[in-house]
């Protein structure tokens, strides 16, 4: 950092400071420095294709020889540097708090100045102006007048302009100026430490960092739709006892609107990646009827009432408990999958885009379930296992209230685990982000656009599956089960930031609109409005969401 005039020294340039990082330097050199540098070539030796195999093991061995003797010195340094750094930091941060204090004083000095200047600078160039447009009636008339004035008017708009930008611009000087005093406090500190982080230095960066960054405007950008939809929940609360209906934030109305938002869950999971691809899925409520007709049709207590191709009716009762459930689940899975594949094929292969090839695949399932089926509802499932797999625990009694914890929240929490870990963990989840940011980019980088989006499809599959599958403890499942989940899927991946342009968005946003759905819905249930009254209110909430995305989209072009 450049030494502010008039005040101490920068951290950096203090002797004793300086002291402390060669005493450091010199203990770490032979020790822990060289430790981290001969495990980092043994790594790479072991990688390198271009050494023969003998080379690598004499390399190796030998590097061996000096890890062992590197290691000696830092056990024998070990504790003298700890002590040192701890000394090091400590004075660090006492001259440091000095610095800062000083950097910001000045700055904010500079500030003010800035300002006057500023407003004295404006003050004058619009008085000069003023005094040329009136000097102009005594050499102008009529027409020659009036273009002349505008483009005197037009010199002071430029004039005001690049008195704005050079004011914003050593404003912007002077933040960066005490920004840094912070960041060289800190960094100096994990030098001394030897790369070594601290939670308390972190969390008082990033706050610096966030302060720093904060602008109104784009913070309503990006939050604004959350906090409408935040004092839309507070007016609910507000309102149920005031109507009536009693008091809507207890747990138990939590819990149901988890248990809601469980199922649910697993949709939104799945079309998030195809969002994320800048695609979409219009199939989503057929695969769940699929995989709910599927597993009803396995787990009925006893003959069901159902033909498909005028196949059966069957009785699965003979097979045990267990295989059912294994066996619904794993063919559920196995068809959504099937037909998500046969989507995500004709995507990958010819361009089509999902909205087409998922539309294709929603009237391919839809025309199957109801001429197999006739429509006619499969019927309840098994008691038992809806009550092992769909029911609720019994937590307690509070304030009179028998409080149950729903069981559907335990797999959808484990979904939810799943999906976040493969695209935040592996390298097919940053691939996704690749081709959805820029396909063309994402191949000629060496990504595989094909497989990434088959493998997008079919992850999708997989959780439409173990959705459908669930969807069946629900209701007794038919053709028709599912009907419009796709739209509250994607506007729930929407609502929580998975941008349609592809490329943006996190598994969180997609848990946190399917929350913000749900909830939606029970409150105006719970008030007691309309059904079809919510609609418009989910219909706003999606147009609102989209609007900000695209304005947010263009901003960054």
């Amino acid at each position: 950092m450049e030494q502010v005039t008039g005040i101490i020294s920068s951290p950096e340039d203090d002797a004793k400071l300086q002291q402390y990082t060669q005493q450091l330097n010199d203990l770490r050199v032979d020790g822990v420095n060289k430790v981290l540098s001969l495990q980092q070539d043994i790594a790479t030796t072991k990688k390198s294709k271009l050494i023969s195999a003998d080379d690598k093991q004499k390399l190796i061995a030998n590097f061996k020889t000096q890890l062992s003797a590197a290691q000696k010195v830092a056990a024998a340094n070990k504790a003298q540097e700890q002590q040192l750094a701890k000394e090091a930091v400590a004075y660090n941060n006492s001259i440091s708090k000095s610095y800062k204090e000083q950097v910001i004083a000045q700055e904010n000095k500079k500030l003010a100045e800035l300002k006057s200047e500023y407003t004295q600078e404006v003050a004058k160039i619009k008085a000069d102006a003023q005094a040329e447009i009136n000097g102009l009636s005594s050499r102008y008339s009529g027409d020659e007048l009036k273009e002349e004035i505008s483009v005197k008017k037009y010199e002071l708009k430029s004039a005001l302009f690049d008195a704005k930008s050079r004011y914003t611009s050593a404003v912007e000087k002077c933040k960066d100026t005490k920004n840094q005093a912070f960041i060289t406090h800190v960094q100096k500190n994990r030098s001394l430490r030897n790369g070594k982080t601290n939670f308390a230095e972190d969390m008082s960066l990033n706050f610096r960092d966030y302060i720093y960054k904060f602008k109104l405007s784009k913070f309503f950008l990006d939050n604004g739709l959350y906090l409408a939809i935040l004092v839309f929940f507070i007016v609910c609360i507000v309102l149920a006892p005031l109507s009536g209906s009693g008091n809507l934030l207890t747990l138990p109305n939590i819990f149901t609107i988890l248990e809601q938002s469980s199922v649910r869950m697993f949709y939104a999971l799945g079309v998030a990646g195809l969002i994320l691809l800048a695609g979409t899925d219009l199939s989503v409520g057929r695969m769940v009827a699929m995989g709910a007709v599927v597993t009803g049709l396995i787990l009925h207590p006893g003959m069901n009432i159902v033909k498909f191709f005028d196949m059966g009716p069957w009785d699965f009762t003979a097979l045990p408990m267990g295989a059912r459930v294994i066996m619904s689940l794993v063919i559920s899975i196995i068809l959504c999958v099937a037909f998500s594949s046969f989507a995500g094929f004709f995507t990958a292969r010819f361009k089509i885009h999902p909205f087409i090839s998922t539309l294709a695949t929603q009237l391919i399932i839809y025309g199957l379930l109801f001429f197999g089926t006739s429509g006619t509802p499969v019927g309840s499932i098994d008691g038992s296992i809806k009550d092992a797999l769909g029911g609720r625990w019994i937590l307690g009694v509070l304030n009179g209230e028998l409080i149950t914890f729903p069981k559907l929240i335990i797999p959808a929490v484990i979904a939810i685990i799943v999906a976040w870990f493969i695209w935040n963990k592996t390298t097919f989840g940053k691939n996704m982000y690749a081709v959805g940011g820029n396909a063309e980019a994402a191949s000629v980088s060496g990504i595989s656009v094909f497989k990434v989006t088959m493998g997008v499809f079919i992850m999708a599959g997989i959780f439409y599956g173990c959705g459908g599958f669930l969807e069946a403890f629900k209701a007794n499942a038919s053709a028709g089960t599912g009907q419009g989940y796709e739209l509250d899927a994607i506007a729930a991946c929407v609502v929580g930031g998975i941008s349609f342009n592809g490329g943006i968005g996190k598994i969180g946003g997609a848990v946190i609109g399917v929350i913000i759905f749900t909830g939606l819905t029970y409150c105006l249930t719970f008030l007691g409005i309309d059904t079809n009254l919510q609609f418009v209110f989910k219909g706003f909430i999606i147009i609102a969401a989209v609007a900000l995305d695209s304005v947010k989209y263009l901003k960054k072009k």
